[in-house]
């Protein structure tokens, strides 16, 4: 089941109804408190996961022999009316009916009479609300890792086109050694393959069912659990009846695990805003994911990679707000918990749009006209060739290769520093200097020096498993695809 991605409706102060425990109460809540602690405003997208919970209880209810066969049909055709009014964009909600529960509860019981007063039998809104909770974040886990293959599939598609693409590869923001563009893509491409397996793994203890522990101890009506995960899709049921209506742990899971796919987009974004400067020069995003400034006509600002960077701060702080929730509850359900919500349903809103827009901006798409491919970054291959020979980049070769020769790694070492400082002095690259020049530094070097010092001669060196070899990039391509399916 999908849920929808606004609210339909409006909460709305219809005419006061009293509240189905006011009972004990010798008068009524005031309206700044039943303000204070509604729901409706955020929780109306779990709406959906309700009924769908409900239905699976009612069914389950008549089978052990609590609702009649006629009172499962009446709750079924009034469920689906609400459904499809709540679709419509055509369902009243009610502040004074508190929750999304007894707003549907009541709404029920207008439509069907007493059947949907019978619909409550045998559960509370604590195991109520916990599934509804774990039923939403499974659909949204879902999605979430279907815009991840999509993120995936851009960067693998990248990684193939440049396979050979020459850049620097950096430690402390500084010329390392040479890699290829697609092995840097193809690194990105890894940080969200295990955000892929941290969400699997995390669904799986999302996909527990708590319906069935009632408010706190479980039920005297012979309910049957396990049905109701069949029905509803659950891989077991939450065992202990405290801990089913008290545990948020599966959405500080999804948080923490939420907040290091935000960490990896802010890596990405951060590199994507520095390759974008001139200073760097590497690449070009497509003028759809960047806007201007009011008042310097020249200005073409990487925003959307920039506000990836900044909402890992907005993640990171719904991860810490849930922790703090929870670290001081006693069992078994407390108020606070519905406090959980609303960071959860804004992480998830952002994952979505993150994902998305990342998919999309580092994607491609065939061109109507020519029919090939057109890839929505541009690299500037060749401003990133010279970066990678203004920085020395083949430095470490030299020294594998004095090494290959006999000489100890750290006289070899000695040994290149030496020589890039002297065509540091020079102006030059250390492929520019002559042999004899180079000679000076170690009497090892050979004619055959320069095959080692090309750019393409360093990267064809890394050939082996996980290295920076185009053959290697392309297999790795290959192997990336085939996990995607």
């Amino acid at each position: 089941m999908r849920q929808a991605e606004t609210p339909t409706a409006d909460p709305v102060q219809s005419e006061a109804n009293p509240a189905v425990w006011s009972g004990r109460f010798s008068e009524p809540v005031s309206e700044r408190v039943k303000r204070y602690t509604a729901s409706i405003p955020f929780d109306w997208r779990l709406a959906p996961f309700d009924i769908q919970g409900s239905l699976a209880h009612a069914a389950m209810l008549q089978h052990v022999g609590v609702l009649s066969a006629q009172d499962l049909a009446d709750i079924r055709r009034g469920l689906g009316e609400i459904l499809v009014d709540f679709e419509n964009g055509r369902f009243t909600w009610n502040l004074d009916d508190e929750d999304i529960h007894f707003n549907i509860e009541r709404a029920l019981t207008r439509k069907v009479g007493d059947a949907g007063k019978r619909l409550h039998t045998g559960r509370s809104r604590n195991d109520q609300v916990a599934t509804d909770v774990r039923l939403w974040l499974r659909d949204a886990i879902d999605r979430i890792l279907e815009l991840n293959i999509q993120a995936r599939r851009a960067l693998i598609d990248l990684a193939e086109h440049h396979a050979a693409t020459v850049m620097p590869g950096f430690t402390h923001l500084q010329a390392a050694q040479p890699v290829t563009f697609g092995h840097h893509m193809l690194a990105w491409q890894e940080m969200l393959t295990r955000d892929h397996e941290r969400l699997v793994d995390c669904r799986r203890r999302v996909n527990r069912l708590p319906l069935g522990a009632a408010a706190l101890a479980g039920t005297s009506f012979p309910i049957d659990r396990e049905m109701v995960a069949r029905e509803l899709g659950f891989d077991g049921v939450c065992e202990n009846s405290l801990d089913a209506v008290s545990d948020r742990d599966f959405a500080i899971e999804f948080l923490a695990a939420g907040a290091l796919i935000m960490t990896h987009f802010s890596r990405m974004a951060e590199e994507l805003v520095i390759w974008m400067t001139p200073r760097f020069g590497f690449i070009d995003l497509a003028d759809r994911f960047c806007t201007g400034s009011s008042i310097m006509p020249q200005k073409k600002n990487p925003d959307v990679p920039e506000l990836m960077r900044g909402k890992t701060g907005r993640m990171n702080g719904h991860l810490i707000s849930l922790l703090t929730l929870m670290k001081g509850q006693p069992l078994a359900y407390n108020k606070d918990n519905q406090e959980d919500k609303e960071p959860l349903f804004d992480a998830v809103d952002t994952l979505v749009d993150t994902l998305a827009i990342f998919a999309e901006m580092m994607g491609s798409h065939i061109d109507e006209q020519t029919g090939k491919r057109v890839f929505h970054v541009t690299v500037k291959a060749e401003r990133m060739r010279q970066a990678a020979v203004e920085g020395f980049a083949t430095a470490t070769d030299l020294a594998d290769y004095l090494v290959k020769k006999g000489l100890p790694f750290r006289e070899a070492h000695e040994a290149v520093a030496r020589a890039v400082r002297a065509a540091e002095q020079k102006g030059c690259d250390l492929a520019d200097l002559s042999l004899i020049e180079l000679q000076a530094f170690s009497p090892l070097v050979e004619a055959d020096i320069y095959a080692v010092l090309t750019l393409e001669g360093s990267l064809a060196a890394r050939d082996h498993l996980g290295g920076t070899a185009p053959n290697q990039v392309r297999a790795a391509v290959a192997r990336a695809r085939a996990r995607l399916g």
